[in-house]
């Protein structure tokens, strides 16, 4: 049996740890992402999502190498976090973050979906921020908020096909990215531990394996699955 996952951003953190996780059970791993993957069996395509033109140049070598998969997953991974507030975000940077976390999606589910047979996936990564909002982040609240709509009609529209979807959505967790955005302070990581109630950060390959869970059960269909240790509320 040929099962094939694509997943962008897979070249660390959470994206890391899925393909990882995915190779280990026999599954082909295509990555899309500007970075490599350092597996040496995973499908590496180059593809930066905030350009205009990278769906267009992967889609020949994504129809090569997903051809006649019985199994196909896709999985949205890759993501843009700034800091940014209502007052001063720019329609260019706010279009700039909606490409990569709503718009290719969209493209690369147009490019799949004719390809997916029955009992494949489609898993968004969203965030607990698809769901509610916090200070200096509007365009990822924006984006990800869209990416559980996006989800939600895609639950929807694929009715009857047989594929089915999901949108995971990890707390604070672990990643390149999270300590990118507090800049490697360890007081801010800390910080971050005592707004959660199991008092730790959450490892990527605890997210991984929900998204293994959800690409595997059709019963998880157009499910919102938070996974975030219990955030402690003020």
């Amino acid at each position: 049996m040929k099962n094939v996952l694509i997943i962008t951003g897979g070249s660390r953190g959470i994206g890391f740890d899925t393909a990882k996780l995915f190779l280990q059970a026999g599954w082909s791993v295509i990555n899309l992402s500007r970075h490599s993957c350092d597996y040496s069996t995973v499908v590496n395509l180059f593809a930066d999502l905030s350009t205009p033109n990278w769906a267009e140049a992967v889609k020949p070598a994504l129809f090569e190498h997903v051809s006649g998969a019985d199994k196909i997953s896709i999985v949205h991974n890759a993501a843009l976090n700034e800091k940014d507030s209502v007052g001063d975000l720019s329609l260019h940077a706010l279009q700039r973050v909606f490409t990569v976390n709503v718009l290719a999606p969209v493209a690369l589910n147009q490019i799949l979906l004719p390809l997916m047979p029955k009992g494949s996936s489609i898993i968004y990564i969203g965030s607990t921020l698809a769901e509610k909002a916090v200070k200096n982040a509007a365009s990822y609240v924006i984006t990800k908020h869209a990416l559980v709509g996006l989800m939600r009609s895609t639950c929807q529209d694929l009715a009857g096909t047989g594929i089915h979807t999901a949108c995971v959505c990890p707390g604070f967790t672990d990643t390149e990215m999270l300590r990118e955005h507090v800049h490697h302070d360890q007081g801010i990581i800390q910080s971050i531990s005592r707004q959660v109630a199991g008092g730790r950060l959450i490892a990527p390959l605890e997210i991984a394996e929900l998204i293994w869970f959800c690409a595997n059960h059709e019963v998880i269909n157009g499910s919102v699955l938070h996974a975030h240790l219990g955030q402690i509320e003020h």
